[in-house]
């Protein structure tokens, strides 16, 4: 009787801690929303009525800017998720083993060899080059004998960086390296109304995720465990590739890389929350939104009126917390 009264308000507390993560995700939203050098704000648009210049702002450049971030952090967040339950390792994201890279190379053929490809297209590209880069990530490590925590990522970073001189090399050869930097480094600056509704769709791959999160943590457990359960390891391994190539790909071709947001935000909810993917994806999608609007208000904030891409302020402090993960607890990964 005591066991199940302390399951119950174990579960009440942490539905209010996720209501007020979610409260939080929603004041920043509404903080990132009113930052910008024109005057955009709840006055201003009462001032200017309707058809006035600030309410004209605030939907076509504001409101779409804040939609996208948010959807940025829960996606990118969550595929990183699932790419550390894929490859049994908890430091590794779509810009540590070669995925980026390789959706920055199809990008790049797109541009060279059909520029005019709307821009569903290009991401359909960009998601078939991720995908063949994450699984000539797969097959590399399967040929690897000695799998340790800090090899795994290595592997991932090295050839990554091999894919990326490819890409730097094509570009500087055909002057694209302006159009290439864009892709590489997420600014969202440049967001507006029409340029992001490809990320509602990166939000249906994560519910998707989402529905699928026990069959993750299945195949998390290895190719034996997975299929005495009855589960078909192949299928449920590349519907979990199929998701982190997309989702990717949207995330590339709407913004640009955003480094380190699908391996820092995961590895911080696993300490707190533990390995349980379904239980842990709410709390990777408000930590991961959360995340990405405070280092947005950095970046406008830190130099205003003048900005900072995002991707930069993402980078520097997820390459610092990801040192500190290293150091702090090499026995949780696996």
């Amino acid at each position: 009787m005591r066991q199940k009264s302390r399951r119950t308000w174990s579960r009440h507390r942490s539905a209010l801690l996720l209501t007020a993560a979610g409260i939080a995700v929603v004041l920043l939203a509404a903080l990132s929303t009113f930052i910008g050098v024109s005057d955009v704000s709840p006055l201003s648009i009462l001032e200017g009525g309707p058809d006035g210049k600030a309410a004209q702002l605030l939907v076509v450049s504001r409101l779409p800017r804040t939609l996208a971030l948010v959807l940025t952090g829960i996606a990118m967040s969550i595929v990183g998720l699932i790419m550390q339950m894929l490859v049994r390792n908890k430091f590794v994201e779509p810009s540590t083993t070669g995925t980026a890279e390789s959706a920055a190379l199809g990008l790049l053929v797109v541009t060279i060899f059909a520029p005019t490809l709307p821009l569903f297209g290009k991401m359909v590209v960009a998601a078939v080059f991720a995908l063949a880069g994450t699984g000539l990530f797969l097959l590399i490590l399967r040929r690897i004998p000695v799998r340790s925590i800090v090899l795994v990522p290595l592997v991932g970073i090295m050839l990554g960086g091999v894919i990326g001189a490819v890409t730097t090399f094509f570009a500087y050869r055909l002057d694209l390296l302006q159009t290439l930097g864009t892709w590489m480094t997420g600014d969202f600056s440049g967001i507006l109304r029409g340029r992001y509704e490809l990320l509602w769709l990166a939000l249906g791959m994560t519910v998707i995720a989402w529905i699928a999160a026990d069959r993750f943590t299945v195949v998390g457990l290895g190719q034996e465990f997975t299929t005495n359960l009855g589960l078909h390891y192949g299928r449920v391994l590349a519907l979990g590739l199929t998701i982190v190539s997309v989702v990717t790909a949207i995330v590339i071709v709407t913004a640009g890389v955003i480094p380190f947001l699908g391996l820092i935000v995961p590895n911080i909810v696993s300490i707190a929350r533990g390995d349980n993917v379904r239980r842990s994806i709410p709390w990777v999608a408000m930590l991961g939104a959360g995340f990405v609007l405070v280092c947005d208000i950095i970046g406008r904030v830190l130099r205003f009126p003048y900005e900072i891409p995002l991707g930069i302020v993402v980078g520097v402090i997820g390459s610092v917390l990801f040192l500190y993960l290293l150091l702090r607890r090499p026995s949780r990964a696996h």
